[in-house]
């Protein structure tokens, strides 16, 4: 099991590749949004902001956070630090409920070229 030291690294390791991304991947970065990224298996939730091209983990709450961000994922800890590492692919773990992702129609069809 991903330790909560490992998934914050694993956001980090998105973060700096969101940094990097051109093309309609780089437009899909340039959201500005609240974000949370919820932990299952450790019941935390990083809690941040996608914005300048990426993501900024403000805090770490137990449980859900009190507030709805605008663009929501939750998954295990195993499957974030997978996802990042290219090891797990996010449209089959999403399609199989591995993943779970909840956010606006419109960023829904923006952080499609992201994912």
């Amino acid at each position: 099991m991903a330790t909560i030291e490992e998934c914050r690294a694993a956001l980090e390791k998105l973060s700096d590749s969101m940094q990097h991304a051109e093309g309609d991947v780089a437009a899909a970065t340039a959201l500005d949004r609240s974000v949370s990224c919820r932990i299952t298996d450790l019941d935390i939730t990083f809690v941040g902001r996608m914005t300048g091209g990426r993501i900024v983990v403000r805090d770490t709450v137990q449980g859900a956070p009190e507030e709805k961000a605008q663009i929501r994922l939750t998954m295990k800890g195993d499957d974030l630090v997978a996802l990042v590492d290219g090891e797990l692919n996010f449209a089959k773990a999403w399609g199989s409920g591995r993943v779970k992702l909840e956010a606006g129609l419109k960023d829904l069809f923006q952080l499609r070229k992201l994912l």
